[in-house]
């Protein structure tokens, strides 16, 4: 039996570049992994996440799904590869064909947590985004089975009727071909149903999407519910080997029970509502910068005193000095320490000249009580000078300026306290022509009396 029209079978699936065998199989699953993760890309960004992650998801989850996809088949087929006359080394030859959808899913979102959690984005968020990228990626990965002939209907006489040659059409456990197809050349082409199915699920949960806002993984569980109720009824249709239970096939019992579970979730989830993190943070935080050393006047120990000098005290201003010293109080305060220890011998001068210039009058110092007051008054302001050099003394010692780490004064500091000492003797002229005007009024009353 051969229909007028039918969709004809292709000659071969494999090619060979030189040594290298170029497999249709392989080649429509790596089409559709591009796809899946092109799509989840734009939909990632769209929603505000960082770029690039779901290729590093993908990077987890696809490798997981895989491995998941092939021990759910090898595990469900087991006679295929174990057993008399089997050679349990075919079951690694996955190029072959055989690839459970409920094992890579199941391993594959395994994967997808894991590469989830490293990157520290919501998992609910990412099977939202990336799940009509998978519907695709199923559609397109459906045609491997086209490519090897397998995993087609029962006998069809339709213009869309996949045709099959005798040598993949089913066999008897001898491996002769079972006379029940031997004369039939046309089936139903399940993985076009499959594909076309996969595509209207991508299209569905991106509407869905969009008009009733479904966030934290309503989106996938859409997914899978429209898939599972469409591989329902393709399933039924298979006519290759499986196992039954109660009268169907293994996996449409699989196909139910993953449906409830979806639907499951979307009633539980109804209200579910918050933010989901679709940034990515660090994989591990920076570490703290190290905090800067305390500002300290002393230079580190063993470090050269040139390292660190301190600051050299600024001397007082020339108009202040002059106004210290015109006030006759706090004079000795202003200037360096060594300064200060002289300043007892710059005041002794203008003292003597007052007092030559007394005995010249006639009028004997010794008897002039103001005289007395004015030198003690000297005498106090002279030793108060010299506890405050005194006690100035360590500081200037500990300056790593001083005198001491140069070995003298500069000409710069004799110039200071030239300048100083001039008016130090400017100042102290009207103060000992106030202190002849006192001594010639007290002699004034003495010779009154």
């Amino acid at each position: 039996m051969q229909p007028v029209a039918f969709i004809p079978s292709p000659s071969q699936g494999v090619w060979h570049l030189g040594f290298i065998p170029i497999r249709a199989y392989a080649l429509m699953i790596i089409i559709g992994i591009v796809v899946a993760v092109w799509v989840g890309e734009r939909r990632w960004a769209a929603r505000g996440g960082t770029p690039g992650v779901v290729m590093d998801i993908a990077i987890w989850a696809v490798p997981f799904g895989l491995l998941g996809g092939r021990l759910y088949h090898v595990i469900t087929d087991y006679q295929r590869y174990f057993g008399s006359g089997r050679d349990p080394v075919d079951a690694l030859k996955i190029w072959e064909g055989g690839l459970g959808i409920w094992g890579a899913i199941l391993l594959g979102a395994l994967g997808a947590v894991i590469g989830c959690r490293r990157r520290g984005i919501s998992v609910s968020a990412m099977a939202d985004t990336v799940a009509p990228g998978i519907a695709l990626a199923q559609a397109i990965g459906r045609w491997g089975n086209y490519w090897n002939q397998e995993l087609y209907g029962r006998p069809l006489n339709a213009f869309w009727a996949l045709e099959i040659d005798q040598g993949h059409r089913p066999r008897l456990d001898n491996g002769n071909l079972d006379p029940r197809y031997a004369d039939v050349a046309t089936y139903h082409p399940t993985f076009l149903y499959e594909s076309l199915w996969c595509v209207g699920v991508a299209i569905l949960v991106v509407w869905a999407h969009r008009r009733f806002k479904l966030a934290h993984g309503r989106v996938f569980a859409l997914y899978v519910a429209a898939y599972t109720v469409g591989r329902f009824w393709i399933e039924a249709l298979r006519i290759d080997d499986a196992h039954h239970i109660l009268g169907m096939r293994l996996n449409d019992w699989t196909a139910l029970i993953v449906f409830a579970g979806a639907v499951a979730y979307l009633y539980l989830a109804r209200n579910k509502t918050g933010p989901e993190t679709v940034t990515v943070g660090p994989d591990a935080a920076p570490a703290a910068a190290p905090s800067a050393p305390a500002a300290t006047s002393e230079a580190p120990e063993g470090a050269p005193e040139s390292a660190a000098p301190a600051k050299p005290a600024e001397p007082a201003a020339p108009a202040e000095k002059a106004e210290a010293a015109g006030d006759g109080e706090g004079a000795d305060d202003a200037g360096t320490p060594a300064e200060k220890a002289d300043a007892p011998g710059r005041d002794e001068k203008p003292h003597d000249a007052a007092e030559e210039d007394t005995a010249g009058d006639g009028a004997p110092a010794a008897d002039d009580p103001g005289d007395d007051a004015d030198r003690t008054s000297d005498e106090d302001d002279r030793e108060t000078g010299a506890a405050t050099a005194e006690a100035d003394e360590p500081e200037a010692d500990a300056d790593p300026g001083t005198t001491e780490k140069t070995g003298g004064h500069d000409e710069s500091d004799e110039s200071d306290e030239a300048d100083q000492s001039g008016e130090s003797e400017e100042s102290a002229e009207p103060k000992a022509a106030g202190n002849a005007g006192e001594r010639g009024e007290a002699e004034a009353v003495k010779d009154a009396k």
